[in-house]
């Protein structure tokens, strides 16, 4: 009932090493293709580490869909895209194994009227998964149990959906950063790491990455799709350097490298101790009151609400 973050198969019967497939995309952010390019490797690496990837082991692909490189603009940022690619990969050392490229993406009108797409990016991803039966899902598991975020929320709201929805509605006064998220480079391999050896150590019930919709869209995409109802305490989101936050912001910001894991209370102490100086927090924890509910938005939704509003699109 919920969004996977990628796929596991069994490509050898009899084994149980698997290979996980994910994907990662910020085309919200076209107006930085260095930025955007970033994060989408970032997310496709976070996803695969969310469905128990080791993120030594992980290759990657491009396909560049991107307007006509006839115009100086557009070749431009094609050109920092690859340049973000070559630096991506070697922060996190995936490597590239394949790719493609549609680089004339627009047509003309009758009128003369040349309408072109904005410079998309896909990142596609192959990870080895040592062993299935630690594998985890993002669907949340038992009552009692909470939740940590792992990584740092900023006040850059640039490419986040909720921007780019309600900028122009007075609902979302806001006057703080319209930036793009930056991806650190070393902090956010540094994660993926720390996460896949919680997750191999079995110590994480069920993991999801924070990327489109931000930290609360992730939160009510678990609650749902485990049909358990969740807490959650905005004023905990780990913040990046000394700003003060709209919960707004806090709820729905786009920043990168940041996963929501569900860990037992009991094992808290020990996955505090792996993470060391990364940045995290609990923000919330698990229960079977079948509710949403973040008193600093003021917001109570139904799980049955927020699983009909996700697949409402969905449901023909």
């Amino acid at each position: 009932m919920g969004p996977s973050d990628g796929a596991v198969v069994l490509p050898k019967r009899g084994s149980m090493r698997g290979l996980a497939i994910a994907n990662g995309l910020a085309t919200g952010m076209a107006d930085d293709p260095y930025a955007m390019t970033v994060a989408a490797i970032d997310e496709c690496v976070r996803n695969l580490v969310c469905v128990g990837v080791d993120p030594a082991r992980v290759a990657i692909l491009d396909n560049f869909c991107w307007p006509s490189c006839v115009r100086r603009e557009n070749l431009g940022s094609l050109v920092l895209a690859a340049e973000a690619c070559y630096d991506g990969a070697k922060a996190y050392r995936t490597p590239f194994i394949s790719g493609k490229d549609s680089l004339n993406n627009q047509f003309t009108t009758e009128e003369g009227k040349t309408i072109e797409i904005p410079p998309t990016l896909l990142i596609s991803g192959f990870g080895i998964v040592k062993d299935v039966r630690r594998c985890v899902t993002m669907d949340a598991k038992q009552a009692g149990n909470v939740l940590v975020m792992v990584g740092e929320t900023d006040g850059a709201l640039g490419g986040a959906h909720v921007w780019l929805v309600l900028r122009d509605d007075m609902k979302l006064s806001y006057e703080g950063n319209q930036g793009v998220p930056q991806t650190d480079s070393e902090v956010g391999p540094r994660s993926a790491s720390a996460v896949a050896d919680l997750i191999a150590r079995g110590l994480v019930k069920s993991a999801h990455d924070c990327s489109e919709g931000g930290v609360l869209v992730a939160a009510a995409e678990m609650a749902f799709a485990g049909g358990k109802g969740l807490t959650i305490n905005l004023d905990e989101i780990p913040s990046a350097g000394d700003e003060e936050l709209n919960p707004l912001v806090k709820a729905f910001n786009e920043a990168t490298s940041r996963y929501l894991l569900e860990v037992a209370d009991d094992d808290l102490r020990e996955v505090s101790k792996l993470l060391g100086e990364l940045p995290f927090a609990v923000i919330g924890a698990v229960n079977n009151s079948g509710r949403l509910r973040v008193s600093a938005l003021d917001l109570d939704l139904g799980i049955d609400e927020l699983s009909a509003a996700w697949r409402g699109t969905l449901d023909w």
